[in-house]
């Protein structure tokens, strides 16, 4: 029992799933303790706040008139960085102090290893999208938006919208979760563990009359957030993945049809700051195209869970690795009750 243990803890930390593991969880639980967090979190917002003022300082030491037309500029550009450091500040405490570096690598790597589907995806998700993001492209008053807007205050636009996907997909995951582990019966075990060290096992718990596999399949505290962390990983990189291709389309087609002329005209600026030796290649097409592959990526988020097309598409992925999950933790609580 203690071979197959260990042997199976193995699969669990290789599949992304360490809080299945009960050294992982204490390990994770000593990480969010108030004495190791409080600490991390003021020494990130010191960073993050010293980085965002240096940033304003060093965009105000210009003269008079130009600092008063770029404050709001240089504000934004501060909050920018200081969300950005507190993201990656999080993830990488996460990684370390929180264990959570085989989740993030499994979902990576699960995510990455399915590129060869990226263009099956688009092939379906994109059309309809693209018919109507690009009348928003063909829109002098997009351009106009954009293009006057700081950098700093677009990259935060970005970030905005990245995080109401993140906060969309935080709220409806759960439910997948609890969906899934609803359903776990004998012949679900059966099949979420072919393939596995369970696959005998849980052939062993099917047939024994006296084991319900409802009984040991609810998932809940760390173990709900450890599949909630993988999909959430995985549903965003798919998504970034997706949001990068509008990106490189948009870009291409705006460096096609767009003149410099009509790009002076939209945006109202009196030049075109261009890249060397591609005149069509400016930073007002960077720009509204990053703001619609941005608005695309959040579209797809909320697509991608709640419509049955998307769903298919984009959520199928990974519900086989959420079932396998669900059905190797109750085969391995099961056996380990019988035993």
């Amino acid at each position: 029992m203690t071979a197959r243990r260990t042997e199976v803890e193995t699969w669990f930390l290789d599949h992304g799933l360490p809080y299945f593991v009960a050294e992982e969880r204490d390990a994770a639980r000593a990480g969010l303790r108030p004495r190791r967090l409080v600490p991390f979190l003021t020494l990130l917002l010191a960073v993050a706040v010293v980085a965002g003022l240096t940033v304003r300082w060093l965009s105000t030491r210009d003269d008079a008139e130009q600092a008063a037309g770029q404050a709001a500029g240089n504000g934004s550009s501060g909050l920018a960085l200081w969300l950005s450091i507190l993201v990656l500040g999080l993830l990488c405490y996460g990684a370390t102090a929180l264990h959570a570096r085989p989740i993030l690598g499994f979902a990576l790597s699960r995510t990455l290893g399915s590129v060869r589907f990226l263009v099956p995806m688009a092939s379906r998700a994109l059309p309809l999208l693209l018919v109507f993001v690009t009348f928003l492209f063909v829109n002098a008053e997009a351009w106009q938006m954009t293009s006057n807007l700081p950098f700093g205050l677009l990259w935060f636009t970005v970030l905005l919208m990245l995080g109401l996907a993140v906060l969309f997909l935080l709220v409806r995951l759960p439910e997948e979760v609890d969906r899934v582990d609803d359903e776990v019966d004998d012949a679900f075990i059966v099949r979420a563990c072919a393939g596995t060290p369970l696959e005998a096992a849980s052939r062993e718990v099917a047939d024994d009359p006296g084991v319900d596999p409802q009984d040991f399949a609810q998932v809940a505290g760390f173990e709900k957030w450890n599949l909630i962390l993988v999909l959430l990983v995985i549903q965003t990189v798919q998504v970034v993945l997706l949001s990068v291709t509008v990106f490189v389309f948009f870009m291409l087609f705006g460096s096609l049809v767009m003149e410099p002329q009509t790009q002076l005209a939209w945006t109202q600026l009196d030049t075109l700051q261009a890249a060397p030796y591609l005149s069509h290649v400016s930073l007002s097409l960077m720009k509204v195209s990053l703001f619609l592959a941005s608005f695309s990526g959040f579209y797809f988020t909320v697509s991608a869970v709640t419509d049955d097309t998307y769903r298919r598409q984009f959520f199928s992925v990974v519900e086989s690795q959420l079932e396998r999950a669900v059905g190797m933790r109750a085969v391995y609580l099961a056996t380990r009750a019988r035993s």
